[in-house]
């Protein structure tokens, strides 16, 4: 008597929050310094929302900052043009490869090698997110999307702010989609706005968390990892680019179709340092 097929194994995925988790930095710097350059942005625009960065760079990310910075980025790339941001990606990508953390590569690896696929989730633009994660080998990316028409950005959103709840609707569109466990999938990010992402899956882990996702994350015993800080400079000239998380959070790469990709994946994750209880 011919034995049944075995049922398949369970398809499951890593998800990694962008920036100051994946990389070491903010993918808005990149953006911003080059989109200044190229004379795309509006430098007193940008002297503004140096300030508002340096708040989020002190207290972190809250709701209703994250809110006043999606209508402000909205307001600001109105009417652009899209061709005229996505010719920066040939600048923006390199740069962001060169923040990309070791030991997240080493992640990234591990969940490859375990068939699990890996994903950047980020409120970053999809200009940014998808072509970074296909240059360090990841599956794919989820970024937020803007709506064009006729070539330029029409000032509305074309799916969700993929920040706080906006990443657990994607991430379960993905899951759907793919056919992810999410009781057996990771996540990873440094920050409380992502709790929400962090509840979703089997498998949180706090990496280089900020306060209040650090007291949270030991009360119910999640993974607390710290990987190297690298030297933070903190020149005001760095912080104003930065900044431009307003202009530069989406506004690039609105026109960009959703990421394709290679399968990614790994065993679960090695903690490099840890910090004891």
């Amino acid at each position: 008597m011919t034995e049944p097929f075995p049922p398949p194994a369970p398809h499951a995925a890593a998800f990694f929050d962008l920036d100051r988790t994946l990389i070491s930095g903010s993918s808005t710097f990149a953006f911003g310094v080059a989109a200044w350059r190229a004379e795309l942005l509006d430098g007193r625009r940008l002297s503004v929302d140096a300030v508002r960065a340096l708040s989020f760079r002190l207290f972190g990310a809250t709701d209703e900052r994250a809110l006043d910075t999606r209508e402000r980025m909205l307001d600001a790339i109105r009417d652009a043009p899209v061709a005229d941001l996505a010719a920066l990606e040939h600048v923006i990508v390199p740069r962001l490869i060169d923040q990309v953390r070791p030991e997240s590569r080493e992640l990234v690896d591990m969940h490859r090698e375990a068939g699990r696929d890996t994903w950047i989730v980020s409120a970053s633009g999809m200009g940014i997110v998808e072509p970074l994660a296909r240059a360090v080998g990841m599956t794919g990316g989820v970024g937020t999307r803007l709506a064009t028409t006729d070539g330029r950005y029409s000032g509305e959103l074309d799916g969700p702010f993929v920040y706080g709840e906006g990443k657990v609707e994607a991430v379960r569109t993905l899951a759907e989609d793919r056919g992810y466990d999410l009781r057996l999938s990771y996540a990873y990010s440094d920050s409380a706005s992502d709790v929400p992402l962090l509840e979703l899956v089997g498998h949180p882990v706090a990496v280089n968390p900020d306060r209040e996702l650090e007291t949270l994350a030991r009360a119910r015993g999640w993974p607390v990892v710290v990987f190297a800080r690298r030297a933070k400079r903190i020149a005001t000239a760095t912080t104003l680019a930065t900044t431009a998380m307003g202009i530069a959070l989406a506004a690039y790469g609105a026109g960009h179709q959703r990421g394709r990709g290679a399968t990614a994946p790994a065993r679960g994750p090695r903690r490099t340092r840890t910090r004891g209880r």
